[in-house]
């Protein structure tokens, strides 16, 4: 089951806003802050065709997408993943993220 970036998740929420510029995620890294306490605990850079493995396996963050014309897809540990637009950020609460794969395409599909 594909999610959407603004999508609803049953138990979880995943929410798309538009990033802001922040000096702990600087262009062009996605990365994952951790909701608790703000703290930046992984900054992905490559276009992949494969998924790069998560290997904390987080929940409960924040992607920030800075990569201007570059999608990030997320994948959930129950194989459905969701898609961060160019510049914007995807919150996550309540599921566990197994992988990334960032693609040069700048538009979900």
């Amino acid at each position: 089951m594909a999610l959407g970036a603004a999508a609803s998740l049953g138990a979880g929420t995943a929410s798309a806003a538009p990033a802001t510029t922040t000096a702990t995620c600087a262009y062009p890294y996605v990365c994952f802050e951790r909701l608790s306490d703000g703290a930046i605990i992984g900054r992905f850079q490559d276009v992949t065709s494969t998924w790069q493995s998560l290997p904390s396996r987080p929940s409960n963050v924040k992607i920030i997408n800075t990569r201007r014309d570059d999608v990030a897809y997320i994948r959930y540990a129950n194989g459905s993943q969701a898609c961060v637009a160019p510049n914007s950020t995807l919150t996550i609460t309540g599921y566990v993220l197994t992988g990334i794969r960032i693609s040069s395409s700048a538009t979900c599909a």
